[in-house]
């Protein structure tokens, strides 16, 4: 009999204190906390800069391979198509230590980020304008130039651009220009030599640009 109420009185501790615990406040583990992974980096958007080279011509002028200075600003939109593949337009206008006195072109740019997304390599291409002071032929005088005259043509190349912080690059360019027009000035007719029809040149200049949307807005975290 002893034993027997020893047993019921067990009981009934552990069933009361199991219904108390029940009555407890749950303690569940706090959800993990939310991870934003960083922005994906890309090359969509406008940008702006500032460039500096040098230039060399082919034919158009007397001396033929003279160089000159050459530096100016362009503007600029990229846009990321894929991870790999990158479009865009660009203008740019500068100045000129030479008888190209300036020179502006409006272009495409393609290209490709095959070994990391901060180096864009691309190919470019499109119209180009200046102003070029013309050469003559006077069969009295000699070699001469004649008044500005602005020319228009086109222009190809290409280069490399690397992002060396979130929203500055730098680049580094070669392009061939071809601008056309007359440069006889009356003098250079038939016979008389000296009346080339256009002003080629060759460009090498590197520049710096900053992007005003460089990155792309962050990618959305999942809530818990």
């Amino acid at each position: 009999m002893k034993y027997a109420f020893s047993a019921v009185a067990l009981a009934a501790a552990l069933i009361s204190g199991a219904v108390h615990a029940a009555d407890l406040p749950s303690r569940k583990a706090p959800p993990p906390a939310a991870y934003a992974p960083p922005p994906v980096f890309t090359w969509t958007g406008f940008y702006g800069g500032l460039n500096l080279g040098g230039g060399w011509f082919n034919r158009g002028f007397r001396n033929g391979g003279a160089g000159y200075v050459i530096g100016g600003g362009q503007l600029g939109y990229n846009y990321q198509i894929t991870p790999l593949f990158v479009a865009g337009l660009e203008t740019d206008f500068q100045g000129a230590s030479s008888r190209l006195h300036w020179l502006g072109t409006v272009r495409g740019r393609v290209g490709v980020t095959p070994f990391s997304p901060n180096l864009f390599f691309y190919g470019t291409g499109g119209f180009a304008y200046g102003g070029v002071s013309q050469g003559y032929f006077n069969p009295w005088s000699g070699y001469g130039y004649a008044s500005v005259n602005t020319g228009t043509g086109w222009t190809a190349g290409g280069g490399a651009e690397w992002a060396f912080l979130p929203n500055w690059s730098a680049k580094i360019e070669y392009l061939y220009a071809d601008i056309s027009g007359d440069n006889d000035n009356g003098w250079g007719y038939n016979g008389w030599g000296g009346r080339y029809r256009h002003t080629t040149s060759n460009l090498v200049r590197a520049g710096v640009n900053y992007h005003f949307n460089f990155l792309s807005p962050a990618p959305s975290v999942s809530k818990y």
